[in-house]
């Protein structure tokens, strides 16, 4: 672990950088490999997840396979996440100065922006409108009369009952947002025992139903493919990693408060596996015996939730779930938005980050812009191809040109005084980026790509890695001559 003195933090608050952008001191960093092995255990249990899977099973996949595929998606997130958090726990460095690294101080603002502004920000209104669609309900199972509310009123499209429950779970969410990691950290604990008992729960529950010979052996009742062979199967890993492309670009906002390497690798490892096991276990059990039970495909845990005869499981499992939306969006949009406004403008404090961004969260309309769901969708989802370029950008720099050794004097400038890059921009980390993205995303358009725009996330990662590689040291080798021939 690299620590900074006291000497150099005072020179970087001197150049007008806040509290939240400067390296942290390892006495500030206190996250042990448990706080790691809770953090991201809401964001692999949560709605949109077990939706995936049963999309999986239309694919023709059996059981078998997509259980494997899931766990072997598990694997690829964590060596990934740990993998581009190591900067952050040596450094003690946030995502938004760690991507200065391979971009560049000006060149780091546009990926950042992407992913820590439009993608998080719209991400997290959009989390926070589906969460209140969930919570409108709970409310209802225990007040009737609420959905009376207001009557016919409505504003931009919203009634008084949805308009109610959205503030309410958005406050929730920026509570948690203004915390930062420390309530994060508290929220999870709690979180983490009520997830295995609930999907636990329902697994059992599934199970006691139908048997495990018949989850198993389960057939939804329209497939895309009879014969689903090894592409099919690497199009489920591809689509579960990719989910991870925002969170995983911004490991370091979370690994800087790591005590050491060690901790951030063995928690984010164990708890990401851990996770994902009882993550493949329960999805394909619950929605297979559900679906048999009921007669009928049934994808989404809520529409199983509020078929139970119980009240107080209903609750308690809906709110359960709801936490999983909160934890999913502090940690994926809220938190990466808080610290990429402070990158943006250094002057102001994470909180004020995390304000603005909650504010833009709320003029956009999440429930205006899910009107045309496609288009959005289409949208976020580009934003996440392209970060996975980034990915394999600042892989490729870190361990291979940088040989994992930072400057720190490099990151935090002063005003225009650019230590490296012309300008402040590597020119060639947005070269390899372009082809890259060109490359994952060019099947949406062009045919003959299409086998790789369906494997996105790995071919943007992998390509980007090896042609920065390649093109930083033939750049090295070039200005090797230049500088032999001038002599």
């Amino acid at each position: 672990m690299s620590g900074v003195d006291k000497i150099t933090l005072d020179k970087y608050r001197s150049r007008g950088y806040s509290e939240d952008l400067l390296p942290k001191p390892e006495c500030n960093r206190n996250w042990k490999a448990v706080n790691y092995f809770t953090l991201w255990q809401g964001s692999v249990h949560n709605v949109p997840n077990y939706v995936a899977v049963g999309g999986f099973f239309l694919l023709g996949l059996s059981t078998f396979n997509i259980m494997a595929a899931i766990l072997i998606s598990g694997i690829v997130i964590a060596f990934i996440m740990i993998m581009n958090g190591a900067a952050g726990s040596k450094y003690g460095i946030p995502f938004s100065m760690l991507l200065r690294a391979s971009y560049g101080v000006r060149g780091a603002i546009l990926p950042g922006f992407l992913r820590g502004c439009i993608a998080a920000i719209m991400w997290f209104g959009l989390q926070n409108y589906a969460g209140s669609l969930a919570l409108l309900i709970i409310i209802s199972k225990i007040w009737p009369e609420f959905i009376n509310i207001g009557g016919d009123w409505n504003f931009l499209g919203i009634n008084a009952p949805g308009l109610i429950s959205f503030i309410i779970f958005w406050f929730i969410n920026m509570v948690i947002g203004l915390g930062g990691g420390s309530i994060l950290n508290k929220f999870t604990a709690i979180l983490n025992p009520c997830i295995y008992l609930v999907f636990g729960g329902m697994a059992i529950w599934a199970i006691s139903l139908v048997g495990l010979d018949a989850i198993f052996s389960y057939v939804p009742s329209k497939i895309q493919s009879e014969d689903a062979g090894i592409f099919q199967f690497l199009i489920v890993v591809n689509a579960i990693v990719a989910v991870w492309a925002a969170p995983a670009v911004s490991a370091s906002d979370f690994t800087q408060n790591a005590k050491s390497m060690r901790d951030q690798a063995t928690g984010q490892l164990a708890g990401l596996f851990i996770a994902y096991v009882l993550f493949a276990f329960s999805s394909v059990c619950v929605l297979a015996g559900a679906s048999i039970h009921f007669g009928t495909d049934t994808w989404n845990v809520l529409d199983i939730i509020s078929r139970w005869d119980s009240l107080f499981v209903t609750i308690f499992a809906g709110l359960v779930v709801l936490m999983t939306t909160i934890s999913t969006n502090a940690t994926g949009n809220i938190i990466p938005a808080g610290y990429q406004i402070v990158s943006i403008f250094p002057k102001l404090s994470y909180k004020q980050g995390v304000m603005i961004a909650g504010v833009i969260s709320l003029i956009i309309c999440p429930w205006k812009l899910m009107e045309n769901q496609d288009s959005i969708f289409l949208f976020l989802n580009t934003i996440g191809g392209i970060l996975g370029p980034v990915i394999g950008v600042m892989l490729a720099h870190y361990y291979i040109v940088l040989k994992q050794n930072i400057n720190l004097d490099e990151l935090y400038v002063e005003g225009n005084n650019y230590v490296y890059y012309k300008g402040g921009i590597n020119s060639t980390a947005f070269v390899v980026t372009l082809i890259a993205c060109i490359l994952s995303l060019g099947g949406q358009y062009l045919s003959f790509l299409s086998v790789f725009n369906q494997l996105s996330w790995f071919t943007g990662v992998i390509t980007a890695f090896a042609l920065y590689v390649f093109m930083m040291k033939r750049n090295a080798e070039n200005r090797k001559d230049l500088t032999l021939a001038s002599n």
